[in-house]
């Protein structure tokens, strides 16, 4: 057994002190030392160097760490930003298709009786914007268009415009009696702001009308 040195002594102030030195070669944390003090004792072990420090990230994971919540939000900012142009484009279809249809029933609401030789839907195309007509092998062609502002939330002139684009084609359907019906076709044509530039798109719609007279005579 490794011998132990005792020392004991007088302070100043007259307080006994009693200390056990620790053997040769024995570590900080065998270290054990008695004090007496006036009205009580304290024991207590030495403590080991750097025992109390407290851990911390390194700059490495920290960097990592910032470079995670970087690639996560800017995931969550991406998709916040295409859902948002995604409805914005399909607002913008709505109001394109809601032109087309009221096109269509402005050629619904006229009238074509032989009977009293009226067309009013030959009428309605050539009263648009740059009226053209033509015969191809027994069909004859209209075209026009015309101008419309979408119907959308906007502020300021901030207005989009779109173009209906008004085609009617008169043929005959073979069979007994031969009955002639018309076609009207309606190519709604708008522009949407996209990452490359303005795109036009199209919303087409079309409908069949036979004459409103049903004596075959007259037809």
């Amino acid at each position: 057994m490794n011998p132990t040195h005792q020392t004991c002594g007088q302070t100043e102030r007259g307080t006994r002190s009693l200390r056990l030195r620790r053997p040769p070669g024995a570590s900080n944390s065998q270290r054990l030392t008695l004090r007496g003090q006036p009205g009580g004792a304290a024991l207590g072990l030495a403590r080991k160097p750097g025992a109390g420090a407290r851990g911390g990230f390194t700059l490495v994971e920290v960097v990592i760490a910032i470079a995670l919540l970087t690639l996560l939000l800017a995931g969550i900012l991406t998709a916040y930003i295409q859902s948002g142009r995604h409805a914005e484009w399909a607002g913008y279809s709505l109001a394109a298709q809601a032109l087309s249809i009221h096109q269509i029933e402005q050629a619904r609401s006229a009238v074509w009786d032989y009977s009293i030789n009226k067309n009013e839907l030959i009428t309605l195309v050539t009263n648009l914007s740059s009226p053209s007509y033509h015969n191809s092998s027994g069909t004859k062609v209209w075209r026009g268009f015309t101008t419309r502002q979408l119907d959308i939330p906007i502020s300021g002139t901030n207005i989009v415009i779109a173009t209906n684009y008004v085609t009617l084609k008169q043929f005959s359907l073979s069979g007994s009696p031969l009955v002639q019906v018309q076609m009207v076709t309606v190519d709604t044509v708008w522009p949407f702001l996209t990452l490359g530039g303005v795109r036009l798109f199209t919303n087409r719609t079309a409908t069949y009308f036979a004459p409103d007279n049903r004596d075959t005579t007259s037809l």
